[in-house]
């Protein structure tokens, strides 16, 4: 796989990939934040589609900050991992985050996601509010 410069330029390659989903009004974007807003900030704006973000926690591999074993949301939503799960028994040295696919990786802050959502908020849609 590729290495993206940062995470705002993985989500214009991946809007490339969504393209037909331009100005469909059965789609939004959800992103988690906050280091996925910046990805789904520039999918949204190239599809042009609401912007929306996904709370959700995370459930950590003690030691291996940007690793997911699996997360959980409102609702009893679990989502687990199963190929992190099947290989628990590999030593540390063994996983890598998703930081090994950035450039530059550093953590999102809150600032960020708050004037990436205004600008989205902004942008006019092709869908109507309910």
């Amino acid at each position: 796989m590729q290495r993206f410069p940062d995470r705002r330029n993985a989500g214009r390659q991946l809007a490339g990939k969504l393209s037909k989903y331009t100005g469909r009004q059965d789609v939004i974007v959800l992103a988690l934040p906050r280091d996925g807003v910046p990805v789904a900030y520039e999918v949204a704006q190239a599809i042009q589609a609401p912007l929306d973000v996904l709370i959700v926690r995370k459930l950590g591999l003690p030691g291996e900050e940007e690793l997911a074993l699996g997360a959980i949301a409102l609702g009893g939503i679990r989502i687990l991992n199963q190929d992190i799960i099947d290989s628990l028994a590999m030593t540390p040295d063994d996983f890598e985050g998703a930081g090994r696919w950035y450039e530059d990786f550093a953590q999102t802050t809150d600032g960020e996601v708050r004037h990436l959502l205004e600008d989205a908020s902004r942008m006019p849609r092709l869908h109507k509010s309910e």
